[in-house]
């Protein structure tokens, strides 16, 4: 029974040891994102939004709307399963803004599920919400120690997807006057204009690629 129990206590601090070795790295991140043409990168750059332009909507987002670039800010909270000394399964949930730097609130919220290893490297994917819809986000990390800092960097890739903007016709209606060939008034009649007709908007939601690094004090 002692031998057991001796056992198991050694089993258990190794266990203890190998599982240390793999740093929690949640806490605040910084970096910024690169968008391709999008009506997100449209907002950045000064353009309205879909909502605001309403039938002025550009034919052509790759020629009329460039890309952007834009800070980010966030934090990231984690914990993890599956523990195999050297390996541990890690969940992810990283909620970050971007646009403060142009006085815009674009906020992104991902859940993440992967993997980290005792030497830092990580990978993980889940799913993403943003003002783009809801998307699938792929990460890559390295966490770099300075002492007791953990200093990890992170890469995100969000690929964009191809959406369709309905546009409705736009009419100026109106009530009408009328009279006979005496000038006596017979009554209205009721009037509708076309001012713009009805058209879709083909465009992607944009790629967004982001590198993002944090800190936070090895435990």
């Amino acid at each position: 029974m002692k031998k057991l129990l001796l056992t198991l206590t050694i089993a258990l601090g190794f266990t203890l040891s190998s599982n240390a070795q793999i740093e929690s790295l949640a806490g605040p991140r910084l970096g910024f994102a690169i968008i391709s043409a999008s009506p997100t990168s449209g907002l950045i750059n000064g353009y309205l939004d879909f909502d605001d332009l309403g039938n002025d909507l550009p034919s052509d987002y790759d020629t009329e709307i460039k890309g952007a670039i834009t800070t980010l800010y966030g934090w990231q909270w984690e914990s993890r399963f599956a523990d195999g000394g050297d390996v541990t399964g890690i969940v992810e949930w990283i909620a970050l803004v971007g646009g403060m730097e142009k006085g815009l609130f674009l906020p992104s919220v991902s859940s993440m599920v992967g993997a980290r290893t005792s030497t830092g490297l990580e990978f993980a994917m889940g799913p993403n919400l943003s003002l783009g819809g809801i998307a699938m986000v792929f990460g890559f990390g390295y966490n770099f120690k300075s002492g007791n800092l953990n200093m990890p960097v992170n890469i995100g890739f969000v690929p964009g997807r191809k959406q369709t903007q309905e546009t409705e016709a736009q009419y100026q209606t109106e009530w009408i006057d009328e009279y006979d060939n005496n000038g006596n008034y017979i009554g209205q009649t009721w009037s509708e204009t076309l001012i713009s007709p009805a058209y879709t908007t083909d465009y992607n939601t944009g790629n967004r690629f982001s590198i993002t690094v944090g800190f936070n004090m090895s435990k």
